[in-house]
């Protein structure tokens, strides 16, 4: 008997270390998950072709590049590429880069469309960008179209350097070369009256993707007939390709590899015809239609998570966590784009001292968000809005199923209203600033993408737009709240388990809240979004853990669907025109 209990002790205890020792292999995978956000990249060199020269003065390689073509293809490779710390951010790496295409544009050969400089990624920062230059007897427009054997077609009119419509010189980044891929590229040379003056067509195989992403996308028509939006979407932070961003057509084709140094675009924002946007957890940088960075902006003692926003005129706006803070994800910080000054605007932690001290405890093992295990995560912030009426701030907190409104963000921030399920804040010091819901609907549950969607019919009234998670879940109070049926609180679903969009009606003269519109899509418990897609009210959609993203008639019916390839989730996906950047409007 006495071997029997001891034998059945051994197992039991076996048991035990193995249960703990995959606790610990799963809190220390999903803690090196976490960790990539902040890794930053090391390795910046590509595969080049014949060394033609050095400019010792520039600090610069003169190469062929690594791809078969028609064209001479340069690339330029500045000689510290190797060394540690270097990265193509930097814009006195950027300024060398920019002063060896001007030197090569005055060097006294004649750019011709049919031999133009061409310079494969000549700033560092778009794999598989191609910068042509080259001069024209009459003032002309360039509309190219890339042709790859069992692909669609990708047409598009070139937006010249010179912000133009026509030119006697031409200088854009070409984009939708496929990477991996021999393209067949013909530019049709345009007069004012649509004459054309001339046709060149050539070909280049592409190098393949830095970051192996495939560069065709699965996808499913629905039931929609309503045409799809033009433009490129524009994956945000796909996990396990950080570092990265993907911009791909309407037939899910890449064509574009945005190269950071890393984490991923939250957001891109538009500047005076410029591409603001993240680049690693810390920094945002300014960049043109060409690749190149204009200006680099260095976010110390703070860390970017999950959002950024246009603010006042030249003002960029940002969600970080504050690195000396015992909290995490509550702060919003604003970044002037001239001076590059980093000002704190609010910290929630003290704006809703009562909530957080009285209410709240950092996350335990236990949690649902384990690997955040004794991080004071008590809000999480993850979308901003600034409106300049009011000087004011909405933004979402996933952690409180919450979308709050402050004013005054520049000078005494001050608490306007929460929304939400008013339930969560009874007995709370906040209970009075409730909106108060008018209909029956049941409330969105840890949301995404919250941004205003217009103005109502009088002062006061407005409307929001936001992806409903439908996921309830809170790891830092002890609260538990009576759930429709619907709402599910699986991290990765349930079978019938949907997310919304939803577009809230707000009337703040009269306190309330009401649900105008709304309409299922793939389930996704966290990240995701919810936006506008071009003129026509469409919308794109990305449900991150579905690894889907798909665009919707402005019905809310699916027009077509687009799978994607990550690890666990994609953050966010916009569509973008860029017009005016890369294609003229």
């Amino acid at each position: 008997m006495h071997t029997k209990r001891r034998r059945l002790l051994l197992i039991l205890a076996a048991l035990v270390l193995v249960v703990l020792a995959v606790l610990v292999g799963v809190f220390a995978g999903a803690k090196y998950f976490v960790g990539q956000e902040s890794a930053v990249r090391t390795a910046w060199r590509v595969d080049v072709g014949e060394l033609l020269g050095e400019d010792q003065e520039l600090g610069l390689e003169l190469r062929h590049a690594d791809v078969e073509s028609d064209l001479t293809v340069l690339q330029l490779v500045p000689f510290e590429v190797d060394q540690e710390g270097f990265t193509y951010y930097d814009t006195a790496v950027q300024d060398r880069l920019a002063q060896a295409l001007e030197k090569a544009k005055a060097g006294g050969q004649a750019w011709e469309a049919g031999a133009p400089l061409a310079v494969l990624n000549p700033y560092g920062t778009g794999n598989n960008g191609l910068y042509l230059y080259f001069e024209t007897d009459l003032e002309t427009q360039v509309t190219y179209t890339v042709h790859v054997e069992g692909l669609p077609d990708f047409t598009a009119t070139a937006a010249d350097q010179s912000g133009q419509a026509y030119s006697r010189t031409h200088e854009f980044q070409l984009i939708g070369l496929v990477p991996g891929e021999t393209n067949q590229v013909t530019m049709v040379i345009s007069g004012s009256w649509g004459n054309v003056r001339q046709q060149v067509s050539f070909s280049i195989t592409m190098p393949e993707t830095r970051s192996g992403y495939p560069t065709r996308l699965d996808y499913t028509d629905g039931e929609s007939g309503a045409a799809l939006s033009q433009g490129l979407f524009t994956m945000m932070r796909t996990n396990g390709y950080l570092g990265y961003g993907f911009f791909f057509d309407n037939e899910g084709v890449l064509r574009y590899e945005m190269v950071l140094e890393g984490y991923g675009l939250d957001r891109i924002l538009w500047v005076d015809g410029d591409m603001v946007t993240c680049i690693s957890s810390t920094r945002l940088a300014r960049l043109d239609g060409l690749g190149r960075v204009k200006r680099v902006y260095d976010l110390t003692g703070y860390e970017l998570h999950h959002d950024i926003i246009g603010g006042l005129a030249g003002k960029v706006i940002a969600l970080v966590d504050k690195l000396d803070s015992e909290t995490i994800e509550d702060v919003v910080v604003e970044v002037d784009l001239e001076t590059g000054a980093v000002t704190e605007l609010v910290d929630f932690s003290v704006l809703m001292e009562a909530y957080f001290r009285n209410e709240t405890h950092p996350v335990p093992l236990t949690g649902d968000f384990f690997w955040q295990a004794g991080e004071w995560d008590w809000l999480h912030l993850n979308t901003v809005e600034y409106l300049e009426e009011g000087d004011s701030l909405i933004v979402s907190s996933r952690e409180t199923s919450t979308v709050v409104k402050v004013e005054n963000v520049h000078s005494q921030p001050e608490l306007v209203w929460l929304l939400g399920d008013p339930a969560f804040w009874e007995g709370t010091a906040y209970e009075d600033l409730s909106l108060t819901p008018v209909g029956d609907f049941v409330f969105q549950y840890g949301q995404h993408s919250v941004e205003y969607a217009g103005a109502g019919e009088e002062e006061g009234v407005y409307y929001l737009r936001l992806y409903n998670n439908n996921y309830w879940s809170n790891s830092t109070r002890d609260y538990v709240p009576e759930l429709d049926e619907s709402v599910s609180e699986s991290l990765y679903g349930d079978s019938g388990d949907h997310s919304w969009v939803y577009v809230y009606r707000v009337d703040e003269n009269q306190g309330t809240f009401s649900l105008e519109q709304s309409f299922p899509v793939p389930y996704s418990s966290i990240v995701s979004n919810a936006a506008p897609a071009g003129e026509d009210g469409n919308w794109v959609v990305n449900s991150g853990i579905s690894h889907v993203y798909g665009e919707y008639d402005e019905t809310g019916t699916l027009i077509r669907e687009f799978s994607y390839e990550c690890t666990m989730q994609g953050y966010r996906t916009f569509k973008h025109s860029f017009a005016g950047f890369w294609f003229q409007a």
